[in-house]
């Protein structure tokens, strides 16, 4: 198998992430530089399209991160387009049913065991049909995570993970507070409480266990719970935060605006 992010899931070999919202291809490659495991482009809160997401799927090729690209939906269109730019990693929000689950296997599926349309020979997936033997291994290769944010998915999590071609589930952290009514907070204990239940549950089934947080200590007590795959940071976050406090011990004070201040 040609995924080293599926099979390290696979081993239960705890992945460590940075989320990348900034939607630029050059801070993606500066990102692949740090280290991490994984590295997840954004399409559902980021302004990504395939477009821009073909271009940090190259950015970040040469390094040994991994690319996991967030669908804005679960469309069986836009899966198949994800593919075929060679997207092999998969996270696809919103999903609240085993229901939902099983139809987004079969859009990462060729027929027969699935739907996806065969159109890889024109493809970044082949290399273009240099990879001759990409129809028969595509399926396998794939790595299809899909996030529980909702009490709804909380409560169909075990038919969820029972779905064959779910390779893990992803709890997200700020739907999911909203949907238990504490919108805004994450860190209420009835929230954490509700986490920490999906992940044990998730490790129980088998299934890769992941989740977001820029808290170091929620990252390492999430790790000890058995999550596998665990993003650490958004790096527009760290940029905002970082550039904040730089201007902020810079401050010229009263004097701003007013005749002789120096610029």
């Amino acid at each position: 198998m040609s995924n080293p992010f599926k099979k390290a899931l696979a081993a239960k070999q705890p992945q460590i992430g940075l989320w990348l919202s900034m939607a630029d291809p050059y801070l993606a490659e500066v990102s692949a530089t740090a280290g991490f495991d994984w590295l997840l482009v954004d399409g559902e809160h980021a302004p990504n399209d395939v477009r821009s997401t073909l271009a940090a799927l190259q950015a970040i090729a040469p390094y040994r991160s991994q690319p996991v690209v967030r669908a804005v939906a679960g469309e069986v269109a836009l899966v198949k387009q994800l593919l075929d730019i060679g997207a092999q990693n998969l996270l696809i929000p919103m999903v609240d049913t085993a229901e939902q689950a099983r139809r987004l296997v079969s859009a990462t599926r060729y027929p027969p065991g699935g739907i996806r349309g065969v159109g890889s020979a024109v493809g970044r997936a082949s290399r273009w049909s240099q990879r001759t033997d990409y129809l028969d291994v595509a399926d396998d290769e794939v790595c299809l995570l899909v996030q529980a944010e909702t009490v709804t998915a909380l409560q169909n999590l075990e038919a969820i993970c029972d779905v064959d071609g779910i390779d893990g589930v992803f709890i997200g952290p700020a739907d999911l507070s909203a949907s238990l009514g504490s919108r805004g907070k994450p860190g209420a204990p009835e929230v954490q409480q509700a986490i920490e239940d999906a992940i044990s549950r998730i490790v129980a089934s088998g299934k890769a266990a992941g989740i977001l947080t820029s808290d170091a200590k929620l990252a390492r007590r999430y790790l000890e719970l058995g999550a596998t795959f665990v993003a650490t940071g958004v790096d527009v976050l760290m940029y905002a935060n970082a550039a904040r406090k730089l201007a902020a011990e810079f401050e010229r004070g009263p004097a701003v605006g007013k005749p002789g201040a120096a610029y």
